[in-house]
């Protein structure tokens, strides 16, 4: 590890901050999965027109095809990730109306570990920052 990525690195755990990758893993799997997943949507519909085309004695045209690959998108993504898209906002909403799911935030829980540990007569302050340097 470099010098820059070593500091880089320090200097994101002193701050509780994972790096780039670590934090944003997720998403860029997801983000790799949809790119995956519509690239071979647009290989399989471009081979299916080509297919109809030639059984029907025509030229494979793009300008056709185009607007039958972005309604099909559309219809997908109409299905699909707008239900998603509710279930998050919807879960979202009631998380911060307060639903019973919602009661035990993570303030209240980081407060109750402060307590325990000063219980205990550990420092909370020290503790956590021992902790983003363990990250």
């Amino acid at each position: 590890m470099s010098t820059t990525t070593a500091s880089q690195h320090l200097k994101n755990t002193e701050q509780g901050k994972p790096a780039f990758g670590k934090a944003y893993s997720f998403a860029l799997v997801t983000a790799g999965l949809f790119l995956f997943s519509w690239i071979g949507q647009f290989i399989a519909q471009a081979i299916v027109v080509g297919n109809e085309a030639k059984q029907h004695g025509e030229q494979f045209l793009w300008g056709e095809f185009w607007p039958q690959f972005l309604a099909s998108t559309f219809e997908n993504w109409q299905s699909e990730f707008l239900q998603l898209i509710w279930q998050a906002v919807g879960l979202a909403f009631l998380f911060f109306w307060g639903s019973s799911q919602s009661r035990e935030t993570e303030e209240r829980m980081e407060a109750k570990l402060d307590l325990l540990l000063e219980k205990q007569g550990m420092d909370a302050r020290r503790v956590t920052e021992e902790l983003n340097r363990a990250l």
